[in-house]
């Protein structure tokens, strides 16, 4: 044994073994779930082999002698998952569970191959000569299967993984072609994102959270240095997007989610700047891995008040805007992106509780409420309360309306669209049409303005034409299960089916109508709860829609909402027949399609990019500025394919760079970082120096 072997054998000795987790089943040496699973089927006990993998990458990683023995144990149990029949079509992939016996989820070899490949690049030495082999070879077969699938660049965080997966697994198995289509994947993702704004699978706490951790083990890892700078341009870009959405007052991940597990959206988990902190710390400088420390810097000093308006895909109508204020959150989406949307959702401040306060929408069917999920039943939070609905959105600061109709009709015994306190024993006061209401439920008439008033901030929900297609359809405030609901009825009746409903159909006359109008505030800026109400109730709200009419295809039944008050107006037209949007507007005129509008930072792609008396000139493609003047601290990205000359002016100081192709620029109190691909030429600083290091 050679002096460095013995070392290492003595170092790892010395390790103490790894806590294991407390569902840990050793009769199979894999992590265990209870509940149902992702893919249907009974409520039992199940193993996820993603779970399994994670679990064997950290005992090699934690490498105590009883560690690698489990490791070993484990990993067997997750190769066994490997679908290794030559005529599958998913030859290759894993099952989801042990218990599957088939590839069903096509994720699962993304997330298995996310532990094992790291795994081997850094501790592939710890493992038997004979799981070794084993282990490269799996890896050659998931890695072909991700080939094969090529997953869709606008499937967000499956795309970084695939990413991280085929780069590091040609560095692995020593595969220059599988090193270049990773790179070239992720400069098709890159692109694909610039074009629009933000990514696909938008601002959501979950997925982009898988985004970044897949981005950043990339970084951590790969030679390849295309692909470094390419992966920490991008996944600083995406973390810019988190910190400007960071609630400081709440510490929670401000909506609008495209995507959101329910424990996120009552915020009955650990605050996400949490988190995103850890992320950032996990860098070094510059950061290998992890994210920039000036994002730090950013989730901290933003502006407040502040709006943040991106686009996730114009032609599909997706965009999000946020409004961060000094109590509270709000966010909307101009639609849903799926069935775990939050497209409208407020967090706002309850002083001396452990969690803040969470309003949310959803539209529900049969009278559907929150119920267990596969991840855990007997876990707090660990349930869901998915969205029946079909949403369109608008939003301005603090105002917002909100147009909801049903995804699909079919045997029904209720339909409505609701608005979703948390803790309603934290609710302080509830004001409905000027009078306050102490004993629930309680019916609201048409035209009616609801306030509730709870910790630091008040909200104001004014409901629009709701359509009664059964008799007596409510629209009433009661308390579910310690959440007060505000629910909006088109249908409360005995079970049916509703032939007007279907297209094409003999009696189709168009989608009801369902949706409200809602706004934040300030509970310090009102001497009352009733004086905010009263405010409310004396805008000017215009709700018409066109006559009803059996369909033919030929012509739209708009439905115009527009609401005016101190020289503001918020208004969206949307066509009943087909359920299209058709116009979004403010007193500005239509609402824009932004790639990032904010205070703090902006991108775009003309060129030149300002904020405050700070400038970017770029070549015209993707550029973005952030700006913190009272840190001295701006940061310019450029997203450009190929290098053009690039210049930033800051108070006091400039930059001017011959060309660089896509990468960053960092000015933070005189010291200037530079970190591009294709730089060309010595930088001229005046007013600052090059940073060291």
């Amino acid at each position: 044994m050679s002096l460095v072997a013995a070392v290492v054998a003595v170092a790892l000795a010395a390790n103490q073994p790894m806590t294991l987790p407390s569902n840990f089943d050793r009769n199979v040496f894999m992590p265990a779930d209870t509940g149902a699973p992702a893919n249907g089927g009974s409520a039992g006990t199940y193993h996820p082999t993603r779970s399994a993998a994670g679990l064997a990458a950290r005992l090699v990683a934690n490498g105590a002698p009883q560690d690698l023995q489990l490791a070993e144990k484990a990993l067997d149990a997750v190769l066994a998952c490997q679908e290794l029949h030559p005529d599958d079509p998913h030859y290759g992939g894993f099952w989801w569970n042990r218990e599957d016996g088939v590839v069903e989820d096509l994720n699962a070899v993304e997330f298995v191959l996310a532990h094992l490949i790291p795994m081997m690049i850094e501790h592939g030495d710890r493992l038997t000569p004979e799981m070794r082999k084993r282990v490269l070879a799996s890896v050659r077969l998931g890695i072909d299967e991700v080939r094969r699938l090529d997953v869709l660049i606008a499937y967000t965080n499956i795309t970084a993984l695939d990413v991280e997966n085929t780069c590091l697994a040609g560095q692995l198995l020593d595969d220059p072609a599988l090193v270049e289509r990773g790179f070239r994947k992720l400069l098709m993702w890159m692109a694909f994102t610039d074009t629009n704004g933000t990514v696909y699978e938008f601002n959501s706490p979950t997925y982009n959270r898988v985004t970044l951790e897949a981005l950043s083990d990339l970084c951590r890892l790969v030679k390849d240095q295309r692909t470094l700078i390419q992966a920490r341009t991008f996944a600083t870009r995406i973390a810019l997007d988190v910190a400007l959405h960071m609630h400081r007052a709440t510490g929670r991940w401000a909506g609008p989610h495209s995507r959101a597990y329910f424990y996120t959206t009552v915020c009955s988990d650990a605050p996400e700047i949490e988190s995103f902190k850890r992320m950032i710390a996990a860098g070094g400088h510059p950061p290998r891995a992890g994210l920039p420390a000036w994002l730090a810097v950013a989730a901290d000093t933003t502006p407040v008040p502040m709006q943040v308006a991106e686009s996730a895909d114009p032609q599909r109508g997706l965009a999000l805007t946020t409004y961060l204020g000094k109590s509270f959150a709000v966010g909307t989406a101009t639609k849903e992106f799926f069935d775990q949307t939050n497209p409208f959702i407020v967090q706002y401040v309850r002083p001396g509780q452990k969690r803040p306060g969470a309003i949310f929408c959803r539209y529900l069917m049969n009278d559907k409420w929150v119920g267990a999920s596969y991840y855990d039943p007997d876990k707090e939070g660990k349930t869901e309360l998915f969205d029946d609905g079909r949403f369109y959105g608008v939003q301005d600061g603090p105002r917002v309306i909100g147009l909801y109709t049903a995804r699909g009709w079919g045997l029904d015994s209720s339909a409505k669209a609701a608005i979703i306190f948390t803790g309603r024993d934290q609710v302080d006061e509830i004001w409905v049409g000027g009078k306050r209401v102490t004993n629930l439920p309680a019916d609201v008439a048409r035209g009616s303005v609801v306030v509730v008033a709870s910790g630091d901030a008040l909200a104001a929900l004014r409901p629009l034409t709701i359509t009664d297609l059964g008799r007596g359809a409510p629209v009433r405030l009661v308390e579910k299960d310690g959440y007060l609901v505000l629910e909006m009825y088109n249908y409360l009746g005995p079970k049916k089916t509703f032939w007007e409903m279907e297209w094409p159909g003999g009696f189709y006359r168009g989608q009801p109508q369902c949706g409200f109008y809602a706004e934040m505030a300030e509970r310090a800026d009102y001497a009352s709860a009733k004086d905010f109400a009263d405010k409310v109730a004396a805008g000017i709200l215009k709700d018409e829609a066109a006559p009803p009419f059996t369909y033919m295809a030929t012509s739209d039944r708009p439905w115009t909402v527009e609401y005016t008050r101190d020289g503001r107006t918020l208004g969206i037209r949307v066509d009943l027949m087909q359920w299209e949007v058709k116009r979004r507007w403010t007193q500005a005129g239509d609402v824009p399609w932004p790639l990032l509008e904010s205070a703090a930072a902006r991108e775009n792609r003309d060129g030149r990019v300002v904020i405050g008396d700070a400038t970017l000139q770029c070549g015209k493609e993707a550029g973005w500025l952030f700006a913190c003047p009272e840190k001295k601290l701006w940061v310019a990205g450029y997203h450009g394919m190929t290098p053009a000359p690039l210049s930033l002016a800051v108070p006091g100081g400039k930059i001017e760079i011959e060309a660089m192709g896509t990468g960053t620029v960092v000015w933070h109190d005189g010291a200037v970082t530079i970190d591009a691909l294709g730089l060309k030429g010595t930088p001229k600083i005046t007013g600052g120096h090059l940073a060291s290091g």
